[in-house]
This record gives structure tokens, C-alpha cells and sequence, in this order.
């Protein structure tokens, strides 16, 4: 029989996708068949699954804690925001429509089959399915056609467990102000609280929790100590990016407004001797960068004019005379030509722009997104990579006559004369340990080996027994109910 329960949270970044995570790769390790399932995400950091889909990057790595491929299924709504008010929406990994947020919330209710199609597909066969909400089941506001949070599990009849995050403070006005907001069937559905974050004693929390407890009658699932080794997992906001600074090689990367597939800085951040530096609006691009990575976008266009309002157009080109690398990955390789072309309004209006001018290429967007898992040879060592593509547009020209990767075939990504400069489409490519050696090594400062596949291994372990050492998992599991 598969049971289901479900991890919201009493506000955003509590901590939702990282604690599915441990408790998916605890269970596990328990000898239970787990899936993942989110049935509403929002982010511009996606996955691409086997089958050609998309799905948000948390779910791939939920999936990878229960030793599964990712699969549309696990998360069938998928929201990438391509403006302030409008987002694109994928429906179980394909385009369904972009639409303005108002829109959205009068057709979202409309999507609930898709989503509990998924949801059966997902849990057929298994013990457990851990679901993960969005954002918090206190926006009432948003009660009506939810499907991401209350609305999802009363349709699928799936127990709550609420998580607060104490390192923001106010706790404990999150979970019983939660628990006074909600309407009684909603509140009734929750079955237990967990207050995630906590640094320090655990115990000095204790009458915290017993007031929590007094006031909703939830049970308590334990206090979460800080995970210390949270950075070390695949980040799905780009400013929860994180390294150890220190001499080494020093990356930057401008955060692109509509920054989007930003985990290629994930196996960087997480390598000895490296360090990210996330570069916010308003800051110019530091001075002693070796390498500048402009990262892949949802809006290639707007984010390239607001790249140059920002000023770091020009500190891009100090960089490159004072001999410092560049490397644009989907979008960001698209910015480094000569020209960007979308006749057909793809982006916005019919336009034609000036690139950055550092590569000898020129992209013309397409209707047609290219979405697919990909295997590649890195040219200048014989390297085997393997990553995905996302992303409209072709882009050729002179400099794609030094393409440094066979994609399955086909050369890929362009270079300058002198190598400074790069661009490629495929993403994924630093996971590679040995790609990411050889490349790193270019910029002249060498670094120690570093097995990320393996790292990132151990730290789902170690996040597992995190858990298992402070979290109630036998009472957790006791609460998932049938589906």
C-alpha cells in the first residue's frame, strides 16, 4: 500500500525542499521505495528529465536522494517567470501557455487532473511519497483553484506536516498564526509541526514547542538544528550559492535578473580552492575575477539591456583586458555576439540587437525550444561530459569554427582567437569532475581533485542521519496516510 504525506511550509525558504530531501533519503536508507513529488513549482532553474521534459532543479535532486531518474511526474507544474507579472507554465514537462499571474490564477484550478494524474503515476508501486507545497497554506487568499498547497492534499486526501523556520524569527507566530488563519478543514489536515533552522541548544526551544503544540494540537516532530553542509547541495535560488573563499580561482557571476539553469555554478561553488562570487544589481564586476560566467536566462534580450544599465558591460571588457576569462553558458553565450535576432517577437516585440561583441557569433531566436539530455566530448582533452540543452535560438559565426565540444556528433560552442573567450549552449557540464579539472586548470592556478558526484552523496547521507537524529521520522512516517 502507498502512503503520502506532505511537507508544507509557514512561509517561503523554510527549508521545504532540502528537509524532502533528507527525509526521502532517510526512508530509503530504511528500506523504503520513495518518490518525490512537487505539484507546483516556481523557478527558472530547471531540470530536464529523460524523456525531454522539464521539472524543477529540487525535484531532480529529491529524486536523486531516492536513487530515481527524474521524471515529469514529479513535478507537473512547473512556473518559469519571464516577467514581473507573467510567467511560462509547464504542464507535466511541456509549454501549456505563458500567462499573466492574473490569468493564472483563474486557470490553475483547471490543471488539478494533470496534477493528480501525476501524482497517482508517481506513487504507483512505492511506500512512500513525500510531497512537497509552495510557499505557505497561509495565503488564503490563494485558497480558491489551489493546487499547490491545502487544495492539492485535500484532493489527494494527503496528510500535513507544517515546518517553520526559526532563523527568521517569530516561529511560533508562523505555526499558530498558520493554524488561526486557516479554515477548519484545512487546519484539521494538518497533522503535525517541525521549526526547522535552529542554531544553537535545541532544548532551549522545549517550551516553544510545547506552546505550539498547546495551541494547534499538532504533534511535534522535533526542533532542526542548521545544517551546515546545506550549501553543499544543488542551490534552487541562485543567492543561496555558496563556497569557500580564500586564495584560489575567483569566479564571478552577474545575477541576471531572469537568471535561469544556474546550476552549472553548483559543482564550482562546491570545489576546494574555488570561489563563487554571486554579483548582485548595483555592484560592478570585481577586479581580480580570473573568470567571469554570464549564466543562462529566461529573458535573453531584457537581460541583456539591463546587464549594460547596470554598468557590466564595461567592467566585462576591463576584465578581458586585463586578460581574464569569459564564459557564457544558453543565454549568456547568446549575449557574448554580435547580434541577437527575434523577428518573430519570441522574447517580447520583433527586434534586433547588439550583443556584448566578445564573440564572433550571431543567434536568431526560434519557436522551437531545444530541450534534451546530452552527452559531449570536451575537444581540447577527449573528456566525456554529460548535461542537457534548453533553449530557443541557433547561434553561428565565425568564432563557432573553434567549437570546443562534439555534442553527439555535432560541434558545439564558439571561442575567440585567442581562447579568452567562450560560449555553448549545454549545461551540466562542470559536474564532470575531469572536464572541470582541465577547464579550471586553464586559468592558470591549479586546484585539488574533487568528486562532486560523490560529495554530493555523502551530504544527502549526512542530512539523513541529521534528520534521523532530530527529527521524529518514525512518527512522521506513522502520519503519512493511504493513497
Amino acid at each position: 500500500m502507498t502512503k503520502a504525506i506532505m511537507i508544507q511550509g509557514a512561509g517561503s525558504n523554510v527549508g521545504k525542499s532540502m528537509l524532502v530531501a533528507g527525509i526521502a533519503r532517510a526512508c530509503v536508507k530504511r528500506g523504503l521505495s520513495v518518490a518525490p513529488f512537487k505539484p507546483q513549482n516556481m523557478s527558472n532553474n530547471a531540470a530536464v528529465t529523460a524523456d525531454g521534459g522539464e521539472i524543477g532543479r529540487a525535484q531532480a535532486l529529491q529524486a536523486l536522494a531516492c536513487g530515481l531518474e527524474p521524471m515529469v511526474d514529479m513535478n507537473p507544474v512547473l512556473l518559469k517567470p519571464e516577467t514581473d507579472t507573467g510567467a511560462q507554465v509547464i504542464v507535466q514537462g511541456k509549454r501549456f501557455a505563458t500567462l499573466k499571474a492574473r490569468d493564472y490564477g483563474s486557470q490553475k484550478a483547471q490543471l488539478m487532473p494533470a496534477v493528480l494524474q501525476s501524482f497517482a503515476r508517481i506513487g504507483a508501486g512505492r511506500d512512500l511519497v513525500i510531497v512537497e507545497g509552495a510557499g505557505s497554506p497561509a495565503e488564503v487568499n490563494l485558497r480558491k483553484g489551489d493546487i499547490a498547497n491545502m487544495g492539492f492534499a485535500d484532493a489527494a486526501g494527503v496528510p500535513v506536516v507544517l515546518v517553520g523556520d526559526i532563523d527568521r524569527g517569530g516561529v511560533i507566530a508562523q505555526l499558530v498564526g498558520t493554524h488561526v488563519v486557516l479554515p477548519e478543514d484545512d487546519r484539521a489536515r494538518i497533522k503535525g509541526f517541525a521549526v526547522n533552522k535552529f542554531r544553537g541548544d535545541t532544548s532551549l526551544f522545549a517550551e516553544g514547542m510545547t506552546t505550539i503544540a498547546a495551541r494547534t494540537g499538532w504533534a511535534d516532530l522535533g526542533v532542526i538544528p542548521w545544517f551546515a553542509d546545506a550549501w553543499r547541495l544543488p542551490a534552487e535560488d541562485v543567492m543561496d550559492i555558496a563556497s569557500r573563499k580564500g586564495d584560489g580561482i575567483k569566479i564571478a557571476v552577474p545575477r541576471l535578473n531572469r537568471i535561469a539553469n544556474f546550476d552549472d555554478l553548483d559543482p564550482l561553488s562546491a570545489t576546494p580552492g574555488v570561489s563563487v562570487e554571486i554579483i548582485e544589481p548595483g555592484r560592478p564586476l570585481p577586479g581580480d575575477a580570473d573568470l567571469v560566467i554570464i549564466p543562462g536566462s529566461k529573458s535573453t534580450i531584457a537581460d541583456l539591456e539591463d546587464f549594460r544599465a547596470q554598468g557590466w558591460d564595461i567592467d566585462l571588457q576591463a576584465h578581458v583586458r586585463r586578460g581574464g576569462q569569459v564564459l557564457g553558458i544558453c543565454g549568456g553565450y547568446q549575449m557574448l555576439g554580435t547580434d541577437i535576432v527575434d523577428e518573430d517577437g519570441i522574447e517580447g516585440p520583433p527586434c534586433r540587437v547588439k550583443g556584448l561583441g566578445l564573440l564572433g557569433v550571431k543567434t536568431v531566436m526560434k519557436q522551437h525550444k531545444r530541450l534534451a539530455l546530452s552527452q559531449a566530448i570536451y575537444l581540447p582533452t577527449g573528456d566525456t561530459v554529460h548535461g542537457y540543452e534548453i533553449h530557443i535560438g541557433e547561434t553561428k559565426g565565425p568564432d563557432s569554427a573553434r567549437a570546443w565540444l562534439s555534442l553527439e556528433g555535432r560541434a558545439e560552442g564558439a571561442a575567440s582567437p585567442n581562447g579568452q573567450i567562450k560560449g555553448c549552449y549545454m549545461h551540466g557540464l562542470f559536474a564532470a569532475d575531469q572536464f572541470r579539472a582541465a577547464f579550471l586548470a586553464d586559468l592558470g592556478k591549479p586546484i585539488e581533485h574533487h568528486n562532486y558526484t560523490q560529495d554530493l552523496d555523502r551530504t544527502l547521507d549526512a542530512l539523513a542521519g541529521h534528520l534521523e537524529t532530530h527529527m521524529d521520522l518514525d512518527r512522521l512516517i506513522d502520519l503519512a496516510g493511504p493513497i
